[in-house]
């Protein structure tokens, strides 16, 4: 699991980074975030989240998007009324994430191309 994801919170502005490595697919998306939970990783106070898939791409059917909003509206406890910023360099990994945002319900989340505009938007 260490090589496909890191995890970083910054305390000084309350935000989580979760960054990816390689092929992901639905399955390491949520056991990620299952490890996140179960090792009590994310602190109370965190204002919202940055998903960096730079060095990653999405290994799945785009039919299979829709888990990744099921997942987030099924926690949360976790999510609700956080923002999900979501960065991809690579076009054809953009699409997830526009279609993840379109099903977004008790949580926002938008995609993003740079880190700078991520942050600016997790914190406005």
């Amino acid at each position: 699991m260490d090589q496909k994801f890191k995890y970083h919170y910054d305390d000084s502005i309350g935000i989580m980074f979760k960054y990816y490595y390689g092929p992901i697919s639905i399955e390491d998306i949520e056991s990620s975030w299952e490890y996140v939970f179960e090792n009590d990783i994310i602190p109370k106070n965190v204002k919202g989240f940055i998903l960096d898939y730079k060095h990653a791409n999405f290994s799945f059917n785009i039919e299979k998007y829709i888990t990744i909003p099921e997942f987030y509206k099924k926690h949360l406890e976790i999510f609700g009324n956080k923002k999900i910023a979501i960065i991809t360099v690579q076009p054809k990994d953009i699409v997830i994430p526009v279609l993840v945002s379109n099903n977004d319900d008790g949580y926002i989340s938008r995609p993003f191309s740079t880190l700078e505009s991520a942050i600016l938007w997790v914190l406005s």
